[in-house]
């Protein structure tokens, strides 16, 4: 038989988390989870930009692929990727707060990440990432994990999104808001966003890819 392959640190991590039902079988924080657990995560030791966002959507449950719904048509337009681009794990990590769709709220919303899987691994699966360069925290949920305590909400971080990413850290980090169609209305209340942090976002995420246009044509 030929030898098993040597799995790298993150891979043993994103085995175990793929396997984890700790949210439904032993919950910390509230009731279990409703549905059948699908723990959601892209990445390798190698990649070295990283999505840090919220928690898998219906449609990701569905396909055991993140962002795959119009929150990811608009994220990938921030970032000047393609789609080849995006879901190649060997460039790009995208770990979200909660692995699991967390299910809907009583208005239909996707409800909050479980607590209990940053907890449990966000630790390990980052310590498995040791060439990140950048991560873009999406939401106030990954925003509250990487940065600390948020002065003035998800406004003020992102607002403040030029300190936060000159401060002397490595990996970077850089802020955003969830590109969710909920928050069309964000959008268009601070036009700064797409007209000065977005061509930031895109000169940064070209650089760490290594290509100077990752766009698909």
């Amino acid at each position: 038989m030929p030898p098993r392959p040597i799995l790298s640190a993150f891979d043993e991590t994103a085995a175990r988390l793929r396997a984890c039902r700790l949210c439904r079988d032993a919950p910390v924080y509230g009731p279990p989870l409703a549905q059948e657990p699908r723990p959601i995560l892209q990445g390798s030791a190698t990649a070295r930009l990283c999505i840090a966002s919220q928690a898998p959507g219906t449609r990701a449950h569905r396909t055991g692929q993140p962002f795959t719904d119009p929150s990811g048509v608009r994220l990938r337009a921030w970032l000047g990727l393609g789609e080849a681009a995006f879901y190649d794990a060997a460039r790009v990590a995208i770990v979200p707060m909660g692995s699991c769709f967390p299910g809907l709220d009583a208005k239909g919303g996707d409800r909050p990440p479980r607590r209990e899987c940053a907890e449990r691994w966000r630790d390990a699966i980052f310590s498995g990432l040791p060439d990140l360069e950048l991560i873009l925290v999406i939401g106030q949920y990954a925003q509250g994990w990487h940065l600390g305590r948020l002065e003035g909400g998800l406004t003020g971080t992102v607002a403040r999104w030029r300190e936060i990413l000159g401060e002397p850290r490595r990996p970077r980090v850089l802020p955003l808001p969830h590109p969710s169609w909920r928050n069309n209305g964000w959008l268009k209340r601070h036009p700064w966003f797409e007209a000065e942090l977005l061509p930031v976002l895109r000169a940064e995420v070209a650089r760490v890819m290594g290509e100077p246009d990752d766009r698909d044509h």
